[in-house]
């Protein structure tokens, strides 16, 4: 679907110029925004290195095991219907061990990794789980300590203070990670009080 509103939105703005007799100023606009993607791909890809050679270097020393001690807590509230020794619970902690650090590449696979697990103790294949729906609303709403990627574009296009965001972005994040808990825990009650109602009725299309 996401493909097919591109796709529209390219062949709209290329009538558009073809009618108004712009089409060359749409050109260049599409060979303009091929060369600034590869030159900030380029000063991203710098960054990038050093703060994943960085989060290496945490957890070699042990740093991400100290924050997954310290998130286990707070996790075993937020998955309750995931065991405490599942490999599930370990990448979860890793994931938003990295997301914390703002280092959404080394985030990706261990959430990816994470929901194959949650799948695994999915009773019903079709359908995600609460477990499931809880982490993909704190991996997008993640709290973000250090916003890597930001700070990345940032110093490509010669930020006079790259890191002043700092502030604003760990304000922000959290608060919508506090958001998208109160969501998720308001749909998770939601569907448990209508458990009841589906099972006796046996109607599966109640089910939320």
């Amino acid at each position: 679907m996401i493909n097919l509103i591109w796709l529209m939105m390219i062949l709209i703005g290329f009538v558009f110029a073809a009618v108004n007799g712009k089409i060359e100023v749409v050109t260049q606009a599409a060979f303009d925004g091929a060369a600034t993607g590869v030159t900030v791909c380029f000063g991203l890809i710098s960054v990038l290195v050093f703060w994943m050679g960085m989060m290496k270097m945490a957890e070699d020393a042990g740093l991400l095991k100290r924050i997954s001690k310290l998130l286990g807590p707070v996790v075993g509230f937020l998955f309750p219907d995931v065991p405490k020794n599942h490999p599930a619970m370990g990448y979860i902690l890793s994931n938003m061990s990295a997301n914390l650090l703002g280092l959404g590449n080394a985030a990706t696979p261990m959430g990816i990794k994470a929901m194959q697990q949650l799948q695994e103790l999915n009773p019903d294949k079709q359908t995600a789980s609460p477990a499931m729906c809880t982490l993909l609303a704190l991996n997008t709403a993640s709290i973000t300590i250090i916003p890597t990627t930001l700070i990345a574009i940032r110093l490509n296009y010669h930020s006079a203070n790259a890191t002043e965001i700092v502030g604003t972005t760990l304000m922000a994040t959290i608060i919508a990670t506090l958001a998208a808990i109160m969501a998720d825990r308001w749909y998770r009650n939601r569907t448990l009080r209508r458990s009841p109602r589906i099972s006796k009725s046996g109607n599966p299309g109640m089910k939320g």
